[in-house]
């Protein structure tokens, strides 16, 4: 199923409620990445990342949720980052989309509750995947120096990587659980990576990630402790 495409999702769909008859769980897990500086990224970029990782999550969840009001049952969980929590350069479409997924998966579950479906997110940190690894190897070519920062520090992560299967253990926990709860960080940097932001106010949020390299990795290191 194509989450970018309109007629896709509800053919897919259709075709599960014909043959299952219903639909008990909704896991958006689709999204891409893009990378590059405001000035420098294409438009076409921040489209396409948006299209995949807000409308494809609003398009499936807008197939099914008269299904799962009605039936009033259902679990959908929605797969963010701790991106969707605090916004870094150069990660401004990624972190765009997630932001908006978090705010989207918000207002849902205050719309869905009275009907009791229950709506999750999950905030993985950096985990061990393809996207993770590519990011870690992307050119750095660029004006500016966040590019180069960014991959240095998803390639120091992935060394004691975080496997794929602690983020689909806590999309299973919480599909055959019964919490209420919205936000679920998962990895070991998750809430670490939450809180070191919260200790800044947005105006020292913005110089930490404009000064050098020096700066920015004694600071990460400080809040998480040597790696």
């Amino acid at each position: 199923m194509d989450v970018n495409s309109d007629s896709s999702v509800s053919e897919g769909i259709a075709a599960i409620l014909s043959t299952h008859g219903s639909i008990d769980v909704l896991v958006n897990n689709a999204g891409i990445e893009r990378m590059g500086s405001i000035e420098e990224a294409p438009l076409a970029d921040f489209r396409a990342v948006m299209e995949t990782n807000y409308f494809g999550v609003l398009r499936c969840t807008q197939a099914l949720a008269s299904h799962m009001r009605q039936r009033k049952s259902g679990c959908i969980i929605n797969i963010s980052s701790v991106a969707g929590r605090l916004a870094c350069a150069p990660m401004a479409a990624y972190t765009a989309s997630k932001f908006a997924l978090e705010a989207l998966t918000e207002a849902l579950a205050c719309e869905m509750k009275a009907f009791n479906v229950r709506v999750a997110l999950v905030e993985p940190g950096i985990i061990d995947t393809d996207m993770a690894r590519s990011i870690g190897t992307k050119d750095t070519n660029s004006h500016y120096p966040h590019l180069a920062r960014f991959s240095a520090m998803f390639t120091n992560a992935l060394n004691t990587p975080t496997p794929s299967s602690l983020v689909a253990q806590s999309i299973l926990d919480i599909a055959q659980g019964d919490t209420w709860q919205l936000r679920h960080p998962v990895g070991p940097d998750a809430l670490p990576f939450l809180a070191w932001r919260a200790t800044m106010t947005d105006e020292e949020w913005v110089t930490l990630n404009t000064g050098p390299d020096e700066t920015f990795f004694a600071a990460l290191a400080a809040a998480f402790g040597p790696s």
